[in-house]
């Protein structure tokens, strides 16, 4: 088996890609429920209806439309209230999916990942104080810091942890950015310490990828992603089907555990998308599930 070298090309773009089905898994389940908070303190019932209409909507291009919307409407009220916490974390979540998601140009996903990052920062420094410039902090100081975070910062927390990965997956030619990755899985440990359930686990299906990234003998820990990413699917009752996408893609091919790896997939391509807030991740999933049984031949 070749060896992982993060400055190789090939290798360290397959690397960053892995933040990309997480991003998904926060379009789907943050990105919405964030908008539908901030609007409806703006349109009342209007925004809850138009929020369940898009997480239950099917089609990745009308979701792509109407997206840019709501980019420039945060913005706007940001400009008018620029230490809205609620705001801020909405910003954070919207400006990351959209990147994450659409945007393929590189100039453009890095910038709008650099907004996305700044909200980020910005609703966490609101909430509490002590947080104001800790990136340009030392690694342990910056751990010392999360670790006073308390369970109602949760929210801020993973607004951060997630657009913080959105970012250094716009950079995959940056090794430095690269090195932050550790800075993430230190607020998404903490986040499980505090309320693993939130989001349906998604901070679990984070630390299932950062565990998994890459082999055991480079410093992997693919059995401790497992349970990850087991867990994960137990918090979501199994109704978000991207969990199991990403525990074949990641630990699956690492450990090169084709049953696994197709009985995962294949439960995905049977099950029944359309579930009441997770339609559009579910299709997501299902696409990404095709495309994975279609190149395991290949792969194993």
């Amino acid at each position: 088996m070749a060896h992982f070298n993060p400055f190789r090309s090939a290798d360290r773009n397959s690397f960053l890609r892995s933040f990309a089905l997480p991003i998904m898994i926060f379009f789907g389940t943050l990105m919405f429920t964030g908008c539908a908070a901030l609007l409806s303190s703006v349109t009342g019932n209007l925004a809850d209806n138009l929020s369940q209409a898009i997480m239950n909507n099917n089609d990745l291009a009308t979701v792509q439309a109407g997206a840019p919307a709501y980019l420039l409407m945060i913005d706007g009220l940001l400009r008018g209230d620029p230490k809205n916490e609620s705001l801020l974390r909405s910003g954070a979540s919207l400006y990351t999916a959209y990147t994450g998601v659409f945007v393929k140009d590189k100039e453009r996903s890095q910038r709008l990942s650099d907004k996305a990052l700044y909200y980020g920062f910005q609703a966490l420094c609101v909430r509490k104080s002590v947080t104001c410039g800790m990136r340009n902090k030392k690694f342990n100081t910056f751990a010392q810091v999360i670790a006073k975070m308390a369970a109602q910062d949760v929210p801020a927390l993973y607004s951060l942890g997630t657009s913080w990965a959105g970012w250094i997956q716009t950079r995959s030619d940056d090794f430095n950015a690269i090195a932050e990755i550790s800075r993430v899985e230190v607020i998404m440990l903490r986040i499980v310490e505090l309320d693993e359930t939130y989001q349906d686990g998604g901070a679990n299906l984070y630390l299932g990828v950062l565990a998994t990234l890459i082999p055991r003998a480079l410093g992997g820990k693919p059995k401790l992603g497992r349970e990850y990413f087991e867990r994960a699917i137990e918090l979501s009752g199994g109704k978000n089907l991207m969990a199991k996408v990403l525990y074949a893609r990641q630990y699956a091919r690492l450990m090169f555990d084709r049953k696994l790896h197709d009985r995962l997939l294949k439960e995905t391509l049977k099950a029944e998308p359309e579930i009441d807030g997770y339609t559009l991740i579910n299709t997501l999933a299902q696409k990404q599930a095709k495309e994975l049984m279609e190149s395991a031949d290949d792969y194993f």
